[in-house]
């Protein structure tokens, strides 16, 4: 890159999404300044929280035909692994309505797949290129991931899975026995598994989005520890980011705001349907016993993962927007299925070895991210709408977004992830 074609990047957001970003924008020539009001992988964060899989199969999105059957159940269910408020649905009904659509038919939930998964394909790899650039190799694993059935017939039945062998994702089958011997923990009501050896996770998610933010700034980047509040033009050009603390002149800025993307997006015309799937986590420290490769649960919805902290099962969705206080009895049937899954696992654990924590998923209704210019100037690049697919997906993200602040030709096709396709 070229002295004059170096510009001033505000990064709003210092999640995975952002510090990647800013690391790649920084590799690029850029001068890079971090825009976030909580500390970089902070329990604030949805990057903190995250279920810490590196899963490039997950390229199925959360609608599928015939979901809309189960809206009754998900409204009159608080504890289900979807719940809808009531008292936010009014707010919501527009962004269901749209989210249901986007999985109508197969065809649709394919085209979604055949999207993601250039996006994610290899991120195991890239984050472990990243982890290692930032001094913590080992919190990135490339063992693979286990999704685990009571029987064969739920796999059998799953349009997800078929679809998935059409994009090209492989796994391995394993039996009853094979299962116990690479399990030996677990309830043996589970009798069918697979094996994705693609995939990896992350043994500390938010050690890891804090390294990334150290690595960032050692190479140059700034940090303000401010919120961001909206883009401002003029002539079409941006010229600053307005935050709680002032104006931040600038000439590019990056959106990876996560749920809170919305109204920066507002801020310059952009009205994105970006809505908050609140998540929930349990880690139990110490716990004695678990998986011994992190899996997915058919019947209980749930990702378990060993973490440096322990035990952590995360899962289920919640639709109440950013601002409804928590469920923690969510919080107590990921607890409580871990018990069920486990049968060795003590019964009698202390509650100061349980740790809960909640916080919010950026979702577009169609299971696609924004990556893409704002349509007011492309000095502005949103990153933003990632969902269930955060962590996995911020490597090959931050990537195309410096690519966008070059106006360089992105490495994926990205108009499948074009902001326009919601406008």
């Amino acid at each position: 890159m070229t002295e004059t074609s170096a510009r001033h990047v505000a990064i709003i957001g210092a999640g995975a999404v952002g510090v990647i970003s800013a690391i790649e924008a920084l590799r690029d020539g850029h001068r890079v300044t971090l825009i976030d009001p909580g500390e970089p992988g902070g329990t604030q964060a949805a990057s903190y929280g995250n279920a810490g899989w590196l899963s490039s199969h997950s390229v199925i999105p959360p609608a599928e035909p015939g979901v809309w059957k189960k809206v009754p159940k998900y409204l009159m269910d608080p504890l289900g692994p979807l719940a809808i408020r009531w008292s936010y649905l009014p707010r919501v009904l527009p962004w269901l309505i749209r989210y249901l659509l986007s999985g109508w038919t197969e065809a649709k939930v394919e085209a979604t797949a055949r999207a993601l998964r250039p996006l994610l394909k290899d991120a195991p790899a890239l984050h472990k290129k990243l982890a290692e650039e930032a001094g913590v190799p080992d919190l990135i694993e490339r063992n693979g991931v286990l999704h685990v059935f009571p029987s064969r017939a739920p796999f059998d039945d799953d349009l997800g899975w078929r679809i998935r062998k059409r994009v090209g994702v492989e796994w391995l089958e394993l039996s009853a026995d094979e299962m116990r011997q690479r399990e030996p923990d677990l309830h043996p009501r589970y009798t069918f598994g697979l094996l994705v050896e693609e995939a990896g996770r992350c043994r500390n998610p938010g050690n890891y989005i804090a390294a990334l933010a150290r690595l960032a700034l050692s190479r140059g980047a700034q940090r303000v520890a401010a919120k961001a509040t909206a883009l401002k033009l003029q002539n079409g050009r941006l010229v600053s980011v307005v935050t709680d603390r002032g104006e931040i002149a600038c000439d590019a800025a990056v959106v990876a705001a996560g749920a809170r993307s919305k109204a920066l997006a507002a801020s310059v015309g952009d009205n994105l349907p970006l809505e908050t799937e609140r998540g929930y986590h349990v880690v139990i420290e110490d716990p004695g016993t678990g998986p011994r490769t992190s899996m997915m649960v058919s019947d209980a919805k749930m990702v378990v993962n060993w973490t440096d902290q322990g035990l952590r099962a995360a899962g289920t969705v919640e639709i109440a927007g950013l601002e409804a206080p928590p469920n923690w009895k969510r919080a107590d049937i990921l607890r409580d299925n871990l018990f069920s899954m486990f049968p060795k696992l003590a019964k009698d654990v202390p509650a100061s070895r349980i740790k809960t924590w909640f916080g919010h998923r950026p979702s577009m209704p169609d299971g696609r991210p924004c990556i893409g210019y704002a349509r007011a100037s492309k000095d502005i690049v949103y990153a933003f709408g990632h969902g269930h697919i955060g962590l996995v997906g911020s490597a090959r993200t931050g990537r195309l977004v410096a690519q966008l602040l070059g106006h360089r030709e992105p490495e994926i096709p990205l108009g499948p992830f074009s902001p326009d396709r919601l406008l």
